[in-house]
């Protein structure tokens, strides 16, 4: 009895509510979360971490650099850069480049990816979005309708290792 309580009251549970001008920035952390499972998929099914690593890299240059960036630069600023919470996103992202950029141990590296970034997307949308929405001027707003107005996942299919 007391299960079916507790599913009753997680549908009951809101998605997060997420103003039109970080929609683009939500969408691409849906696809960072994806790179997070296409890892998780990778190691389950025995593909060679080097092949996992390949994707990973691409995924990284083409669009979560790129992402990395626009948050800095955009959307970080409403809170300014003394915020315990962006100091914490931007840590973040330094440590997230950083194990992109370690070769020493593809595997541990592709793990702690994963993981990390898992993590960080979820603080993310669960805390920092929120107090982002909670706190820009409609000046800050226009600014970031303008990034990303245009910008289209486009799967890169030359290895798609996770559906072996």
């Amino acid at each position: 009895m007391s299960g079916i309580r507790i599913r009753k009251s997680m549908n009951k549970d809101k998605p997060i509510e997420r103003k039109d001008y970080l929609k683009p920035l939500s969408r691409e952390h849906h696809h960072g979360l994806l790179l997070c499972w296409k890892i998780r998929t990778g190691f389950t099914k025995g593909i060679s971490p080097e092949r996992i690593k390949a994707y990973a890299d691409w995924f990284y240059k083409t669009y979560l650099l790129p992402h990395f960036e626009a948050e800095e630069k955009y959307v970080f600023p409403v809170l300014g850069n003394e915020s315990d919470l962006i100091i914490k996103a931007t840590e973040e992202h330094r440590q997230l480049t950083g194990l992109f950029s370690d070769n020493a141990d593809i595997e541990n590296s592709l793990k702690n990816i994963q993981t990390k970034l898992e993590d960080h997307i979820r603080f993310e949308e669960r805390v920092l979005f929120n107090e982002i929405q909670n706190s820009a001027t409609e000046e800050e707003i226009e600014l970031m309708q303008k990034i990303h107005s245009n910008d289209k996942f486009i799967e890169n299919t030359s290895d798609e290792f996770w559906k072996n």
